[in-house]
């Protein structure tokens, strides 16, 4: 899992804050049904080098308002 180094300051899927970022530029599996810490995980569209990514925002309980 790669970090970007500029992440924006909220969200740029829904415009909420988040907790973190991540970038993928293979396949990964997101389950929040028993996530304790995560409540939501907006996908934006990103590239790496080039190729295609996929940049993962991680949503609180408190910052998806569901606390």
């Amino acid at each position: 899992m790669y970090v970007p180094d500029d992440p924006p300051a909220t969200c740029p899927a829904c415009g909420d804050p988040y907790e973190s970022v991540s970038r993928h530029t293979d396949g990964f599996v997101a389950n929040l049904l028993d996530n304790e810490r995560y409540r939501r995980v907006c996908f934006h569209p990103s590239t790496d080098g080039g190729d295609p990514a996929l940049d993962c925002y991680h949503h609180t309980h408190e910052q998806a308002g569901t606390d």
